[in-house]
């Protein structure tokens, strides 16, 4: 008989080993690179620090777009946007509204266009279990799974029926937290470790959100709170004999005036109106969601829907005069670049520079609830994202260019075995 070693599935044309030990795969919501580094050198993360030096560390790239929907869905499905057919937490679908299109969330399952690892190991028997901060994904990374799957932000409304487990405060031992904090993440590790106690889980996928990393740059006093917390759930996790793979969703960086702390911010629709009439070309900023009081939606990569009779080639250019862009390319150059589906993507993609971040006019985004300088994400400039594990890594190709849609791949079939 196979042990669960030598059994494998096939997801989206890549094969995986069955866990032969349990493994926890967590993606840390908007993690530089320099916020592990950062926290290990203030001495807070020693967990971490045995994790960079005596496990494997890399360096990886995201997604582009490098916002949280999309490439969580390439994490778990082990592919880029192109086969999965998650490009943004938001975009512009033709179909809705009787035919006549809508600016919709990306949250449905239904725009899902490939399967899920952990829906593929919980069929194949594994015990998946699957914990995310906010429910926006919730639905999405619980596809046909056959499991456990729930968010830290409705955890108070979990029920066997729909998550596979209830009583989730009681198990935790935590109050519900207020999806704009810290806590919410927490929640998230805290669960990780009391399902890993208390339930006979093989595969964990946890998902964090970045509100601390919105707010606090790397080697800060909020930062390195936040890793230390981190670090002391993972020990925990490693104590058990867990197998953990780290990666990140996308980076983070500044994008306000360092003088004056205002936001760098090009309104692109604003632009638009005043080059082609208002409303004329259409707008999308991929970041939009139901969460926007610590970015105001304002990331650094947006896409443009133009008239049938308006030159493309022409708009890019004048788009690329204007300072603060990085990238400006049409759809087939954009798609074909950052592997995303054409037909959920505008004529025009535009990337902000790494200070820099895109809106739509002015006078639709409300920074009231920006506390602090504007950080944020979505463009090249917070493409690297760390791929650590706490144990050793083997058979890499040295050359290979790692992506952190490579985490599952390297946690079950490339982990050398204690």
């Amino acid at each position: 008989m196979l042990t669960y070693s030598e059994r494998t599935i096939e997801v989206n044309g890549r094969g995986y080993r069955l866990p032969a030990q349990r493994t926890v795969v967590v993606c840390v919501d908007g993690c530089e690179y320099d916020y592990l580094e950062a926290a290990v050198a203030a001495g807070v993360a020693p967990f971490l620090g045995k994790m960079l030096h005596g496990g494997a560390a890399f360096k990886g790239d995201c997604v582009i777009p490098s916002f949280t929907n999309p490439n969580n869905l390439s994490i778990v499905c082990g592919v880029p946007p192109s086969v999965h057919g998650i490009c943004g937490n938001y975009f512009w679908d033709p179909q809705a509204n009787g035919g006549k299109g809508a600016e919709v969330m990306m949250n449905d399952p239904a725009y899902l266009r490939a399967g899920t690892l952990l829906a593929a190991a919980a069929e194949a028997g594994a015990s998946v279990a699957v914990v995310t901060a906010k429910d926006k994904l919730r639905r999405l990374l619980g596809w046909q799974l056959k499991g456990i799957c729930f968010s830290a932000e409705k955890a108070d409304a979990a029920t066997l029926e729909e998550n596979g487990i209830d009583g989730l405060l009681d198990l935790v031992g935590m109050p519900l937290p207020d999806v704009y904090s810290a806590a919410l993440s927490e929640f998230v590790f805290a669960a990780g470790v009391r399902l890993a106690q208390t339930r006979d889980v093989d595969l964990m996928y946890l998902s964090t959100t970045d509100y601390v990393q919105h707010k606090w740059a790397p080697g800060t006093e909020g930062a390195n709170a936040f890793y230390a917390m981190m670090d002391r759930y993972l020990a925990q996790l490693d104590a058990l004999g867990w197998v953990i793979g780290l990666t990140a969703d996308h980076g983070m960086n500044a994008k306000h005036d360092p003088q004056t702390g205002e936001p760098n911010v090009i309104y692109l629709q604003d632009v638009m109106d005043e080059w082609l009439g208002e409303r004329a070309a259409r707008v999308i900023l991929p970041i939009t969601d139901p969460y926007v009081v610590h970015h105001g939606a304002l990331g650094s990569f947006a896409t443009i829907y133009l008239p049938h009779d308006v030159d493309v080639a022409q708009t890019i250019e004048r788009l690329r005069g204007i300072e603060g862009v990085e990238v400006v390319l049409d759809n087939r150059a954009a798609c074909e670049r950052f592997e995303l589906p054409n037909d959920r993507v505008g004529d025009i993609v535009v990337v902000g520079t790494r200070n820099v971040a895109l809106g739509t006019r002015a006078d639709q985004h409300d920074l009231s609830g920006l506390t602090v300088p504007l950080r944020s994400h979505g463009g090249l400039s917070e493409q690297t994202v760390p791929l650590i594990f706490n144990r050793s890594i083997v058979d890499v190709d040295a050359g290979k260019r790692l992506r952190n849609f490579d985490v599952f791949d390297l946690a079950l079939n490339h982990v050398v075995a204690p």
